[in-house]
């Protein structure tokens, strides 16, 4: 079940019904399967209010767009997520049910206030930290001397380290890599620290500290940005400069062999954290069918819905000259054809406002570059010591279909120190998970298994 977009930018109107009523005004607390959430009632002249937040998922409160109220029966609307809270109050308690889709959970809310240490994930390092921390920044001086923020740890005891520059996946990253309440390189930057091994994590272009402006970079952009981080540390007489490497999750380590293929005297190493290994195409195809089966799709819906994709990733391939809003045109017009030959239900999943997001979404800077970027030349030029690794349960990044094409290409230039690791059961956050759809990664305090960053650390510490 999927609680909620990771993006909370619906603009939702109020409209509230009531006829009579015990007070359910006030902040009540509940949650579903270990995610909890929070909604704030309130009582106005014409009836009641309400707006609704997944702590562990967004800041950011929603707008209930309906409400309604029949002596101590409450029911609450969010239609952009399908969503519906029927409930009944019995003192200070409401007991109901939680619907989303055809999904239905009981759900009991309280009334009070939502306790924010209930969502401190176990692996989070507090301070006082047994090793030095420094925050840093540096400058890109490819990108117009755009200053990157940062923080560098350091082992205590160690004379020259060996340091690792940690490369965050896709979308506007803060230096700890946070989503959903998890903060992984927060945690893989504690391990390696505890473990012999300096690390650079640094906010993206645009976020936090950092200047410059993600939404106009590629993935070719922001490796410029590693570039800058790997001369910075190359500057400093506290780490080893020789002893530099890469370690890139997801788009991370897409960009990470770009900037090996650059660089290659000044990278002495490169670990892949769920990094693709074949164009952004290919990952993309699979990924979005594996998604729509396990959202519930059928085998024809999700082969269907592929077609359409296959047919706008052709159209961007084909016309790489088209400005942005030409082929955000010309993308909508291939999906308004599919939906208008496509079955009842798939229309029900594509109405005109989805049509023209997922237009805009594919056609942006980024997501062309992405799909029409093959990595195979980056990767015939890493040769320096890798390590590959992979979730079995990775629905984003497959493993059947990104390891052995990295691994293959990578030794392909006679690279004999590949390392290539499958964790059964582990999804795209290297979390243990049930099923590895994107659901369970909040729900799952796990934020890096263990047993992924003690092979990270031991792999490491063998060759340097």
């Amino acid at each position: 079940m999927k609680i909620l977009s990771l993006s909370f930018t619906v603009l939702l109107t109020f409209i509230c019904f009531e006829n009579s009523a015990q007070n359910f005004e006030g902040t009540w607390t509940g949650g579903i399967q270990g995610l909890p959430l929070i909604f704030q009632i309130d009582k106005t002249e014409s009836g009641y209010t309400a707006k609704m937040q997944s702590p562990k998922q967004s800041k950011q409160f929603l707008p209930m767009t309906s409400v309604r109220v029949q002596s101590d029966s409450l029911i609450m609307k969010l239609d952009a997520y399908t969503i519906e809270y029927k409930g009944q109050l019995v003192g200070e308690t409401i007991s109901g049910i939680f619907t989303q889709g055809g999904m239905r959970f009981s759900m009991e809310l309280s009334r009070k206030p939502f306790d924010p240490s209930s969502m401190k994930r176990p692996q989070d390092p507090e301070p006082p930290y047994a090793y030095q921390v420094e925050e840093v920044s540096f400058l890109n001086k490819d990108a117009n001397n755009i200053k990157l923020a940062g923080t560098l740890t350091l082992p205590p005891g160690i004379k020259n380290p060996p340091v690792a520059v940690l490369i965050s996946g896709s979308g506007p990253q803060n230096r700890n890599e946070e989503l959903l309440n998890h903060r992984p390189f927060l945690v893989l930057a504690d391990h390696l620290t505890k473990n012999g091994i300096a690390v650079l994590r640094y906010d993206d272009r645009g976020v936090g500290e950092s200047e410059g402006n993600y939404a106009t970079a590629t993935s070719e952009d922001l490796a410029t940005d590693a570039a800058a981080a790997v001369a910075y540390l190359k500057s400093r007489s506290d780490v080893d400069g020789n002893k530099i490497g890469l370690i890139g999750h997801s788009e991370g380590g897409l960009i990470a062999p770009m900037v090996i293929a650059d660089y290659q005297d000044d990278v002495a190493f490169f670990i892949s954290l769920a990094g693709p290994g074949v164009s952004g195409k290919e990952v993309l195809l699979p990924q979005l069918k594996k998604i729509a089966i396990l959202n519930g799709a059928s085998e024809e819906l999700a082969n269907y819905e592929n077609q359409m994709f296959k047919t706008v990733f052709e159209k961007i391939n084909n016309h790489p000259k088209l400005s942005q809003a030409e082929m955000s045109k010309e993308i909508e017009e291939i999906i308004s054809d599919f939906v208008a030959n496509g079955s009842e239900d798939f229309k029900k999943g594509y109405n005109q406002e989805t049509q023209q997001s997922i237009a805009q979404q594919f056609s942006q800077d980024w997501m062309r570059f992405f799909i029409t970027h093959d990595p195979t030349n980056d990767l015939q030029k890493v040769d320096v010591p890798t390590l590959l690794l992979n979730g079995s349960l990775d629905y984003q990044i497959i493993p059947e279909l990104n390891l052995p094409e990295m691994e293959k290409k990578i030794k392909s230039n006679g690279n004999e120190d590949v390392t290539v690791i499958e964790f059964d059961g582990m999804n795209h956050l290297f979390q243990n998970a049930t099923t590895g759809a994107g659901y369970e990664y909040e729900m799952i305090d796990e934020t890096i298994a263990p047993k992924v960053l003690s092979t990270i650390s031991e792999w490491i510490n063998e060759r340097f």
